[in-house]
């Protein structure tokens, strides 16, 4: 009787090893990427208001095409998902009921977009003035910041692409995309699988909005919500094999950094 115990036990050996090897390749990035610097171009000039509970104000930003080419069907969508409590530095999920909420054209509740039919090479956009983005505190609504994020997808040509902040990704998915093994600084879009990182900004809460600390918040605020940071300020056009070293090393860009509990969807 032939012995084909080995022979099947090698087939499944092989089989095991391709496996883990299909496994472990590297996983290749859902959007194809481009030069690190466009992250801060595409998406400027973020502007936030300070509230105080049951108060509203303007909320605004500006679009821009730095491509070659047109861009057409694009759409940016925004919205709160995370929130830090005033005093304290940890974050959490945004609370039910007292979260901000947006008004106007494309808005619902705590989220909104805005779509544009193409934006030509070189333009860009801003909200008119018959159109603007209202934020609005409940009157219950905690002292705190209330963390933005933004993505926005776009065609150029036949290709789409996306890019996203900082709050769509887990904290483990953005070490192993900005971190390298010595602990210096990176960003990896491929790992991230979108075509680029966007800034983000935050929503101050604050029932007393005249006290000096409040501005000493808002400074910070504003220094920590840039995500991606590091990546508006680098210059030239940069690689697009979706890989590139930062200009220095420093903490991940976010509105929270590393006192997020609460990890990007």
């Amino acid at each position: 009787m032939p012995r084909k115990a080995p022979v099947d036990l090698l087939l499944g050996l092989l089989l095991a090893g391709a496996l883990v090897v299909g496994a472990a390749a590297p996983a290749s990035a859902a959007y194809p990427t481009l030069p690190a610097s466009d992250g801060g171009q595409v998406l400027s000039n973020l502007s936030a208001p300070v509230l105080a509970p049951g108060s509203s104000g303007a909320f605004g930003f500006r679009l821009a095409n730095p491509l070659a080419g047109p861009m057409t069907s694009v759409t940016l969508s925004f919205g709160f998902y995370s929130f830090v409590a005033f005093p304290g530095n940890a974050s959490a999920v945004p609370p039910t009921g007292e979260t901000p909420t947006f008004s106007g054209p494309g808005t619902s509740g705590t989220n909104g977009s805005i779509t544009l039919a193409s934006l030509a090479a070189g333009s860009s956009f801003d909200v008119p003035d018959d159109e603007r983005i209202s934020v609005s505190a409940p009157g219950g609504a905690p002292d705190g910041t209330f963390a933005l994020r933004f993505a926005l997808s776009f065609t150029e040509g036949s290709v789409a692409y996306r890019f996203e902040s900082r709050g769509f990704f887990s904290d483990a998915q953005w070490a192993n995309a900005t971190l390298l093994p010595n602990g210096a600084s990176t960003l990896n879009l491929t790992r991230l699988g979108v075509s680029g990182v966007l800034p983000e900004t935050a929503v101050l809460v604050r029932a007393d909005t005249i006290t000096p600390i409040l501005y000493g918040i808002l400074a910070a605020s504003l220094v920590l919500a840039a995500a991606g940071g590091y990546v508006a300020w680098r210059r030239g056009p940069g690689s697009r094999s979706g890989e590139r070293p930062a200009p220095r090393p420093q903490s991940a860009p976010s509105a929270f950094g590393k006192s997020r509990t609460s990890d990007g969807d």
